[in-house]
């Protein structure tokens, strides 16, 4: 409490969390809008692949343009990034409430509407990196982890207040006016949020997030710009740069082996509703259904922001590291692997608050070890390995499920892969010298000094 109450003090990190609640309580009402309209009609059942189709249009494209844009990070203004983003989003979320009335039955329709989603989800990534590389603008130094652990956490937290928001919608208003309209105020009501976060991200003062002075010379020097040449180059910069800050290096290879079972699972949870608990015709009720596990889980990611600098206090970073990984394993193993809505959504909670934890952790890594000249750029490596291994997940999904989505082989072979990352990290991290991974923790002792050591 004591590091969160001096967290508390700085003025600017406390606005740049309400923008990222309001922007991020905006995507959640985007995602479920979109899920809702392209996964839950009455009159189709979902399947693994149609899952596929809808995160590699959303997923892949930042992907494959993230290394033309990152070094944009490191060179314009944040707050401006921001501003202009979310307003331009406004714009993206009512052509979406327009599409929705006029029908995508039409191939040229469909087509906008998925373009349009993939430029508001690419976008959402976008601004979520420049909000990561802003945030050591405003802490000190020796409160990345707990500042790692509120800012990702409690945004996600918007997240479930805007799907919760969505989810309404379509329970109260698709029963009495129609799926069509209902989904139509969902994008309606995700424009209303992103006015709201615009309207927040004029509070904070234009230069305050950075880059500044210092970033921006070394970033000019560095070459980073629009050429492809120069992008290539800079991003190669950046990618030396990760591999000599070792610690940072390993958190993300972690992470995205760790998102490559979670995802899987989550593709199964979809599949398993939708196809299995409830009949074709059921929409509305296997999407309320869902929307009970997607509320567990986004409440284990609100109380790991709790969890964690409670436990890394006393345990260390790197072991609580270890610990996560190891209780995923069993956690998905039991009772993650049987096949009932009461047990599918305690293990949702609990995986929620050992992936979330695990982001923490990693964000501090990336926080802590990464030169300021280089953390924009790394922040949308970072959010290229959630995007890319997500689709990975939902193809091996995919190609591993049934249509009704039960399958014990899977899901136990899921837990089996927590278990082998908690043993890979445990092992390098050991190798690399496990002191480095406290770098950053050292609001968390106040009675110690935190003395700089090497990477």
């Amino acid at each position: 409490m004591r590091a969160l109450r001096r967290l508390w003090r700085h003025q600017l990190f406390r606005r740049l969390l309400a923008v990222r609640i309001a922007t991020q309580a905006s995507d959640g009402i985007l995602q479920v809008g979109m899920a809702s309209y392209l996964l839950f009609s009455p009159q189709t059942q979902t399947s693994a692949w149609a899952i596929v189709g809808v995160l590699a249009i959303t997923l892949l494209p930042f992907s494959v343009l993230g290394p033309f844009v990152s070094g944009a990070l490191d060179r314009w203004n944040r707050r401006q990034v921001i501003l202009i983003a979310d307003a331009a989003r406004i714009g993206l979320a009512l052509v979406l409430a327009g599409l929705v009335v006029v029908g995508t039955d039409r191939a040229w329709a469909m087509a906008a509407f998925y373009v349009t989603v993939l430029l508001a989800m690419s976008i959402n990534r976008f601004v979520m990196a420049g909000m990561s590389a802003a945030l050591p603008h405003t802490v000190d130094e020796d409160e990345y982890l707990v500042a790692s652990s509120v800012m990702p956490t409690v945004g996600p937290a918007g997240v479930i207040v805007g799907a919760g928001t969505a989810f309404a919608i379509r329970a109260l208003v698709g029963p009495v006016l129609g799926a069509t309209t209902a989904d139509m105020l969902i994008f309606v009501a995700c424009a209303l949020g992103f006015a709201v976060s615009v309207v927040l991200a004029l509070r904070i003062p234009r230069p305050s997030l950075g880059p500044d002075a210092r970033e921006l010379a070394q970033a000019v020097g560095r070459g980073v710009g629009w050429v492809a040449r120069d992008v290539l180059s800079g991003l190669g910069d950046a990618l030396r740069h990760l591999a000599e800050r070792r610690p940072a290096a390993l958190g993300l290879v972690t992470i995205g082996l760790q998102r490559i079972g979670y995802g899987i699972v989550t593709v199964g949870a979809i599949l398993v509703y939708r196809n299995t608990f409830y009949a074709v015709d059921e929409a509305d009720a296997a999407i309320a259904a869902l929307g009970l596990w997607l509320g567990a889980t986004g409440a284990g990611f609100v109380l790991s922001a709790v969890v964690t600098p409670f436990v890394t206090a006393r345990i260390g970073l790197r072991r609580w590291v270890v610990l996560l990984l190891a209780a995923g394993a069993v956690v998905q193993a039991l009772p993650g692997s049987i096949f009932t809505q009461p047990t599918l959504v305690v293990a949702g909670f609990l995986l929620g608050i050992s992936s979330q934890s695990l982001k923490i952790c990693v964000d501090t890594l990336v926080q802590a070890h990464v030169d300021d000249e280089f953390k924009g750029r790394v922040f949308v490596v970072y959010d290229m390995v959630f995007n890319t291994t997500q689709v990975l997940a939902a193809v091996l999904a995919a190609l591993l499920l049934p249509a009704s989505g039960v399958s014990l082989p899977v899901f136990l072979g899921v837990a089996v892969v927590f278990a082998l990352v908690a043993v890979l990290f445990a092992v390098r991290s050991r190798r690399i010298g496990p002191e480095l991974f406290e770098r950053g923790t050292g609001d968390l002792h106040p009675d110690s000094v935190e003395e700089p050591v090497g990477r």
